[in-house]
């Protein structure tokens, strides 16, 4: 009797003991770790988990990226806990600020988190003043210092004195406090400034002080397609995705039909615009622009003849389209715009490039001569002002290809290069021959 009680109160300890997720924000801050932390909340809330900890050692990252982070922990229902393991410089103080609680380890830092580019110039007073408010209205909703957190994006602020908790406190040990300097705070001056509530140098002692006991600890790491999303949203390889896109489509223009380029093509491109829309880097209007180019350009391939304006607008706007894709859908600084454009050249030059290097080693082989001019004349055996193809006059036969107005169709046994009468004939067309001229062979649709 006596072991069965301690089975059941060592059962009952286990289903009331107290589960928290850690989670964490190491490296930089880019666009594929917001799906992470969002599903890992809505997961927490879904299992009704009673705390949710983020472990933060980061230089910072994408202000995107972080506004998206700090949007899903201002909106959670689940307590939210800050572990600053070292730092959170940047984009990481804006999550840390987003957090009911924040602990800092000793040695740590909070802050410096204004806009710069590549090269470490500021962002442009439209960014600054976006990411000022942004830290100003997140430490407001966690009731800590707006002048500290003003501080900390932009170093033109200047002040002596902060009211914190209803108490006036002349400020002398903050840098940043001074005109021309950001405010970092170290793990002291943060604890003094109610900008942390705590120090230690444990996950589980943050817990015990705030009376999470018999914690059952659950490390959260991102799934596979969260990994993939990070990996197409990596620039490198959203250039290459869009060179591989570029250089499918403008190949496939380049040749009658739909073929293996086309898709290769589209399928890149579906590939960058579904990580991005995962990523929240697409907006609707974006996909609106990309979606009417390649719209209009199928329009152009497989119903009306030719290449003309209908295919060039189709592809402007799908261009226009794609370089939207790679701006965000917040004031961002010029690194970002730089990015985009970067981005955006390298994968259309290179798609252009490739292409031109493509149909320069495609030439040149033995099935390019066969499927482009497979009864071509050698100079060994002579010239002939005829393939004898006169024979074909008057015979029927089926395109195919397109023929826009020009084509392969098959007569017979032959497969022949003809051109119709100025008409567009879909792939499958019944047609007659109308005349030969040497190697110039005519052909019309078959009307019975």
């Amino acid at each position: 009797m006596k072991n069965f009680l301690v089975y059941i109160s060592i059962a009952i300890s286990f289903i009331y003991c107290d589960t928290v997720y850690r989670v964490p924000i190491n490296g930089t801050i880019d666009l594929g770790l917001p799906p992470f932390i969002k599903r890992t909340i809505a997961e927490a809330e879904l299992n009704k988990i009673d705390a949710i900890i983020f472990d933060i050692n980061t230089f910072g990252g994408r202000v995107d990226a972080a506004t998206q982070i700090k949007d899903a922990i201002l909106s959670s229902e689940i307590t939210t806990i800050a572990f600053i393991n070292r730092r959170a410089i940047s984009a990481g103080a804006l999550i840390s600020l987003s957090c009911e609680k924040i602990f800092m380890t000793g040695g740590a830092l909070i802050g410096a988190a204004t806009a710069v580019d590549m090269s470490g110039k500021k962002g442009s007073e439209k960014v600054i003043s976006f990411m000022r408010e942004e830290m100003a209205s997140t430490a407001e909703k966690r009731g800590r210092n707006k002048a500290i957190a003003r501080g900390m994006v932009d170093e033109e602020l200047t002040f002596s004195k902060l009211f914190i908790e209803g108490d006036s406190i002349n400020v002398n040990d903050i840098e940043g406090r001074k005109d021309g300097k950001l405010i970092s705070l170290t793990t002291d001056q943060a604890l003094k400034y109610k900008i942390a509530d705590g120090e230690s140098e444990d996950v589980n002692l943050v817990l015990n002080s705030l009376g999470y006991e018999n914690v059952t600890i659950i490390d959260k790491g991102e799934n596979w397609s969260e990994d993939i999303v990070r990996f197409l949203t990596n620039p490198v390889v959203a250039s290459l995705l869009t060179t591989f896109g570029f250089l499918g489509i403008l190949f496939e223009l380049q040749s009658p039909g739909w073929g293996i380029p086309g898709f290769v093509g589209l399928t890149c491109l579906i590939l960058s615009l579904s990580a991005s829309y995962i990523a929240q880097l697409a907006t609707m209007s974006d996909m609106l622009f990309i979606f009417a180019g390649v719209g209009m350009i199928f329009l152009e391939i497989l119903v009306i003849p030719g290449f003309g304006i209908i295919g060039i607008s189709g592809f402007g706007l799908m261009i226009y389209g794609l370089y939207l894709l790679l701006l965000p859908d917040i004031p961002v600084g010029e690194e970002i715009v730089g990015q985009a454009m970067d981005g955006f050249f390298i994968g259309l030059l290179g798609a252009i490039i490739g292409l031109f290097l493509l149909i320069r080693i495609m030439i040149k082989t033995k099935f390019w001569e066969q499927l482009t001019a497979p009864n071509i004349q050698n100079k060994t055996d002579g010239y002939e002002n005829s393939f004898g193809w006169e024979t074909l006059e008057g015979k029927e036969g089926v395109t195919d290809t397109d023929l826009h107005p020009s084509g392969w169709v098959k007569v017979g046994d032959e497969k022949i290069f003809v051109v119709s009468q100025g008409e567009f004939l879909g792939k499958g067309t019944n047609i007659i021959v109308v005349s030969v001229d040497g190697n110039r062979v005519v052909v019309k649709k078959l009307i019975k």
